[in-house]
């Protein structure tokens, strides 16, 4: 393998945007955090997806979420699914309870803070290609 493949597959891949996700990689993009936000019901919601999961409604609006939340909980990653992430476990995914409402997953910074309540803000790490949402206490 040439050294720029081995470059290459230590980066971690782009994510390919569909029609649903675009807003939201164009926001982490900008270093905005965007959600969807029901229209019928008013819930947020993350993953993006075509309808409300909560009640069915395909209205929505795109919000930008508070500048932090909570921690519901975690797991730490011993073993890297890919090997673009190998020398960087072990590593804390987190769900966090944004403020405003909705919840997301993020890995949290440093991932031995981790525990339920703990106070967060989401900062941005750009990749080649595309931007990610990670999350560090306040």
């Amino acid at each position: 393998m040439s050294a720029e493949a081995e470059v290459a597959a230590a980066q971690p891949g782009a994510p390919t945007p569909d029609a649903d996700t675009q807003f939201y990689w164009d926001g982490l993009a900008e270093h905005r955090l965007l959600l969807q936000e029901c229209g019928a019901c008013g819930r947020r919601r993350f993953p993006p997806m075509p309808c409300c999961p909560y009640c069915g409604a395909v209205e929505k609006a795109v919000r930008e979420a508070a500048s932090g939340g909570s921690v519901y909980s975690w797991v730490t990653v011993h073993r890297a699914f890919q090997p673009a992430f190998a020398s960087e476990v072990p590593y804390t995914l987190a769900t966090v309870d944004l403020d405003g409402g909705g919840r997301m997953v993020g890995r949290l910074e440093p991932g031995d803070a981790a525990r339920a309540g703990l106070r967060v803000r989401p900062h941005f790490v750009d990749h080649v290609g595309w931007t990610e949402a990670r999350f560090r206490p306040e």
